[in-house]
């Protein structure tokens, strides 16, 4: 779903209805990981890192001043990582404080487009080999681009890949990212995920790969025309819980790739609210990462850069949420997800709903002077944590602000929202004034017995 001329994945009604969803209620609660797994060294994966990805390879340019005024572009708009890079692009990533992912020579992996049927084990030991050397003095680099969406069939060389990155460069990534659950289902090399269903893609891959962490792209909130598709709606929520459910069994983080374009020319284009709901459901779900499909142009309309480089409204709608997200994100990585629900309209069937482990209910109402029985649809996400636990509420309209005024299962416990510009609690009177959430806003709450002293 990279390039105009792969394969579509969307748009098959068919294919959409036929993924298997099997993340029941219980399930769906399985306790997610508190932070990245063991083998991750503790410089490429500090408790203070949270990862926020353009998903694109830095054009490759001969003017180094150029590049190095793209790289500074990026640390402006507030992500954390520079997106996948050549050795040459290093020291500016250094000297801005970013991470780097390190990007296949001349931004072309030999594993895409089938490449990986002809490499040896020695050309797979050989190339990543090559790739950790070419940058081994740096450290901003936390891992080493792979592939991109992988079929089934291609999980063997993978595995050799991933292998090769923890023998060259321990604690670093092997970056592999996979198709989403609408992508097509059925026989190898016959489809896209070469499976017959997502759970079975998803499974095949931690079972045979063993790789550090899932990246998957998640594109339905723009192609259900801002979650106005009902079924292409619940895709996004479908996937977003079935990858939750995979990742957590297996004790892996998980990233999510949202899109920040028009990804199609008929679909909506980013705006602060579908960008917000993209970015706030991931960490509600325990997304230990987000990442932005696309940050050039790349043909796309409305990108945060357009087709001349300039920067475009997205750019800064764009920076608006990734400061959140380096807010929150960090925080986020020193809690376990515990479990995912939803209040009023749910947008797929057989998810869990409230009450949860600390939420009884929630309501959610346009507007104080008449309230009303017509409730708007929230996502609740449970987390447990070190000093207490914490909950998050995302709006899930994107045509509507909503008031939430949540009740928790245990009484005498006061809510303090978190605030995303700077991290500070304030209590929440739910009684009284509630709490607005704009559209496709989240907010973090930590719960605090009202005995216990105030922040």
């Amino acid at each position: 779903m990279r390039n105009h001329d792969r394969p579509v994945v969307v748009g098959l009604l068919s294919t959409i209805l036929a993924v298997a969803f099997v993340a029941a209620r219980a399930d769906a609660q399985v306790d997610a990981p508190a932070t990245a797994p063991a083998g991750l060294a503790d410089a490429a994966w500090d408790v203070d890192f949270f990862p926020i990805l353009p998903w694109d390879h830095l054009p490759l340019t001969k003017d180094r001043a150029q590049a190095d005024r793209r790289i500074e572009g990026i640390a402006e708009c507030g992500f954390t990582i520079a997106g996948f890079v050549q050795p040459e692009d290093l020291p500016a990533c250094e000297r801005l404080g970013l991470k780097a992912i390190m990007g296949a020579p001349g931004a072309k992996s030999p594993f895409a487009r089938g490449g990986w049927k002809n490499l040896s084990d020695e050309d797979i030991d050989r190339y990543v080999r090559e790739l950790v050397d070419s940058s081994r003095h740096s450290p901003a680099v936390i891992g080493y681009y792979i592939m991109d969406e992988p079929g089934a069939p291609a999980f063997g060389a993978l595995a050799k890949a991933v292998a090769a990155v923890r023998r060259h460069a321990p604690g670093k990534l092997a970056y592999i990212n996979l198709f989403p659950g609408y992508a097509t289902i059925g026989a190898p090399d016959r489809s896209q995920l070469g499976t017959a269903s997502f759970t079975e893609y998803l499974e095949r891959y931690v079972a045979e790969v063993r790789p550090q962490f899932l990246s998957y792209d998640n594109y339905m909130v723009q192609y259900s025309d801002d979650l106005r598709n009902p079924v292409q709606a619940a895709q996004y929520y479908r996937d977003l819980l079935e990858v939750r459910r995979v990742a957590a069994r297996h004790g892996l983080p998980f990233w999510n790739i949202v899109s920040s374009n028009q990804i199609r020319p008929v679909t909506p284009p980013p705006s602060p609210g579908n960008m917000l709901l993209q970015a706030w459901t991931t960490l509600a779900a325990g997304g230990r990462g987000v990442s932005w499909y696309t940050y050039w142009s790349r043909g796309y309309g409305y990108a945060p850069l357009n087709s001349g480089g300039t920067r475009t409204e997205t750019w800064d709608y764009l920076r608006i949420v990734n400061r959140q997200l380096q807010v929150i994100g960090p925080m986020m990585n020193r809690l376990r997800s515990t479990g995912v629900y939803f209040a009023g309209p749910v947008p797929l069937e057989n998810v869990p709903t409230l009450p949860g482990r600390l939420v009884e209910s929630v309501t959610a109402t346009v507007s104080l002077r008449q309230e009303s029985a017509e409730q708007l649809p929230i996502m609740v996400g449970e987390f447990a944590g070190a000093d207490g636990d914490y909950v998050i509420f995302v709006n899930l309209s994107l045509a509507a602000s909503v008031n939430i005024k949540p009740k928790l299962v245990t009484p005498g416990v006061e809510m303090h929202v978190i605030s995303a510009a700077e991290a500070r609690p304030v209590v929440l009177d739910t009684a009284a004034r509630g709490h607005w959430l704009v559209s496709g806003q989240g907010v973090l709450v930590k719960l605090v017995p009202s005995a216990q002293p105030r922040p």
